[in-house]
């Protein structure tokens, strides 16, 4: 096994699944299965969720919404859809536990670093759900945040393409895909991978990056155990 603790960044969009917003329930189950794979090898395992399909801050704030109002909504939206993953891992028997940033005693833990690493230990699935609960902040920082307190191996940043490319493979057929990059040519290049606050804290704590499609079914375990799946960012 290659990464002992991990840390999985899912965008809210991934969830989406065929459907134009929300969540859509068979890629849910299909995430959770992928989840339980890994999570049956031993690997201790931490999830950070966006909100994008429900809810995005930014958005709000085109919209003449005051941003910071705006992004809260958003730290609401992830809690929706950290609990929706947290209903699908917990129906096929894989023990979690969801930490918000915000406080809501209903519905989840407070997040607490040391309480967060133990669950980890004790093998249980920990989800933090609400960004890192302040405006301003994406849920990539969350993550990358969250992932430096755990001292985690690795952030896996679960995508629709299958890896980092030269330009936006989407739209342009030439664009070539990066099997490794390094921090600073992800900088040069003006590449997108995360917000620029997220990247850096990973840049400043050695945390390397693997960016790879989460919708093809083994590509997770296939990273546990060590395969080249992705593209790999690390100092």
């Amino acid at each position: 096994m290659t990464y002992k603790r991990i840390l999985l960044k899912l965008s809210g969009e991934s969830l989406m699944g065929e459907k134009q917003f929300g969540i859509d329930n068979a890629r849910l189950v299909d995430y959770a299965h992928e989840i339980k794979e890994i999570w049956n090898s031993g690997t201790e395992i931490a999830i950070v969720i966006g909100g994008g399909n429900i809810f995005r801050g930014v958005q709000a704030a085109e919209g003449g919404m005051e941003r910071t109002q705006g992004d809260y909504m958003g730290m609401l939206a992830t809690m929706i859809n950290s609990m929706a993953l947290q209903s699908a891992l917990e129906s096929i028997d894989v023990p979690t536990r969801l930490q918000s940033a915000i406080e809501m005693k209903a519905i989840a833990e407070p997040f607490i670093k040391r309480r967060a690493v133990r669950h980890l230990e004790k093998k249980r699935v920990v989800i933090f759900g609400a960004g890192t609960g302040n405006p301003f902040f994406t849920t990539d920082t969350a993550a990358s945040l969250r992932a430096i307190e755990i001292e985690a191996d690795v952030i896996l940043k679960g995508t629709r393409v299958d890896g980092i490319y030269t330009a936006d493979p989407e739209k342009d057929k030439t664009a070539k895909k990066y099997e490794t990059i390094t921090f600073d040519e992800v900088y040069q290049k003006e590449l997108e991978v995360m917000d620029m606050t997220a990247f850096t804290l990973c840049k400043e704590n050695k945390l390397p990056i693997i960016v790879f499609d989460m919708n093809k079914k083994g590509n997770l375990s296939k990273i546990i155990k060590g395969d080249k799946v992705g593209t790999t960012v690390e100092v």
